[in-house]
């Protein structure tokens, strides 16, 4: 319904609800792909032409979660940028390299998978890790070509500290919305499509075939899962919400107002919250893609159980543990 007077937009929820997700997000997501990298780069002999993949996974994540903190600040601060325009620039563009490479690296996960499958004659002895490499090299490159021009959008307005944009001021906003619709299409439609392609043909062929390894088939369907939870929860509703935004957005310049302005804002920045999630939740393809995780898991949690059993050695002069248990 259109009316003649703007409806209000809670612009103070964002301060609200994105500190906390951050410090969620940058604590369990550094212990979590800090961990996984270094049993990656601890069997780098060993690195599999998957694996190579999984480890740009983590060096995007960890880059999008060293600028948390940063944000953070930026937000308890009532959305005040103490930091110049330069890095806030820097920080929303990490924010688009963790996000486009980490769609890009799944999907060249999703693509080797579906050749080992679909294909494995073919590729036996064809794809080598020195091909992975180059692959990787070639995802980074298209990515930061890719996040390049949202640089050159005004991120800050004036020399005051103040807002840190994560699109653009309200003055730019229609050609913003053109260039984050063609993004949205190159960055994330046709990976998803291509990735929604791949494990549908999967599928059909590990249902098809029954000389297929039973492991192999839980491990592909166990995957499929990690990357359905990705797309649906991270990067689906941020790219419909982000467009909607901008699109309302473009309206209210135009004076043309609606009643689901606020509510679409709301949601966007929820989608927000949800997205950078992914740099938590990436590292579940470390625990599918490294057998040695799981197994290192378990010892740890072994280990853990063993100090908590074990009791404290005593000598003469100490005291009970019944005491100990009162005094406590």
């Amino acid at each position: 319904m259109m009316n003649t007077s703007c409806p209000r937009v809670s612009f103070e929820f964002t301060g609200r609800f994105l500190p906390p997700v951050y410090f969620l997000v940058f604590t369990i997501g550094l212990v979590a792909n800090g961990w996984g990298l270094k049993s990656l780069l601890q069997k780098w002999r060993k690195l599999k032409i998957i694996n190579v993949f999984v480890l740009n996974l983590g060096l995007a994540d960890i880059l999008y979660l060293l600028t948390l903190p940063f944000l953070m600040v930026y937000y308890f601060k009532e959305e005040t940028w103490i930091f110049g325009d330069t890095f806030c620039k820097i920080t929303r563009f990490c924010f688009n390299l963790n996000l486009y490479g980490s769609i890009g690296f799944l999907t060249c996960i999703s693509v080797y998978r579906y050749l080992t499958i679909v294909h494995p004659a073919r590729m036996m002895g064809r794809l080598t890790v020195t091909h992975s490499v180059a692959i990787s090299v070639m995802v980074w490159l298209l990515v930061s070509v890719q996040s390049l021009p949202d640089m050159f959008y005004t991120k800050t307005f004036g020399n005051r500290p103040g807002k840190c944009y994560d699109t653009t001021h309200k003055r730019y906003v229609e050609d913003y919305l053109k260039y984050s619709l063609g993004r949205t299409l190159t960055g994330f439609c046709i990976p998803f499509l291509v990735t929604l392609g791949c494990y549908g043909h999967v599928i059909v062929i590990l249902c098809r075939r029954n000389t297929i390894d039973k492991v192999q088939k839980q491990r592909s369907l166990k995957l499929l899962f990690i990357l359905i939870v990705l797309f649906c929860v991270c990067y689906i509703p941020y790219h419909v919400l982000k467009n909607l935004n901008l699109f309302s957005r473009v309206l209210l310049k135009q004076q043309v107002c609606y009643d689901w302005f606020n509510g679409v804002y709301i949601a966007h920045q929820i989608s927000r919250g949800l997205v950078c999630l992914n740099s938590a939740l990436n590292p579940l393809v470390y625990l599918h893609g490294n057998e040695d995780i799981p197994s290192q898991l378990t010892q740890l949690l072994q280990r853990a159980r063993q100090m908590f059993r074990r009791p404290p050695q005593t000598d003469s002069g100490s005291v009970p543990m019944n005491q100990i248990t009162d005094e406590v």
